[in-house]
């Protein structure tokens, strides 16, 4: 749903570079250079970005009553 704090794989914390990278790849650059200037050097941090569908406000219209 939201991004985890932390790797699930390695334990490496990347919930803080998300929005970073995000700004940057909607500004056109890069995803893979993007990730690489952030410090993400693991193909499971990697593919924990590239992975990732915010699937937030989708769930949260569906509220209990």
């Amino acid at each position: 749903m939201i991004i985890p704090i932390r790797c699930f794989t390695c334990g490496k914390p990347v919930a803080h570079l998300r929005k970073e990278y995000e700004e940057r790849v909607a500004k056109g650059e890069d995803a893979g250079k993007v990730m690489t200037d952030l410090g993400l050097q693991r193909y499971c941090c990697r593919a924990l970005f590239l992975g990732h569908v915010d699937l937030i406000d989708t769930a949260a219209a569906f509220k209990k009553y």
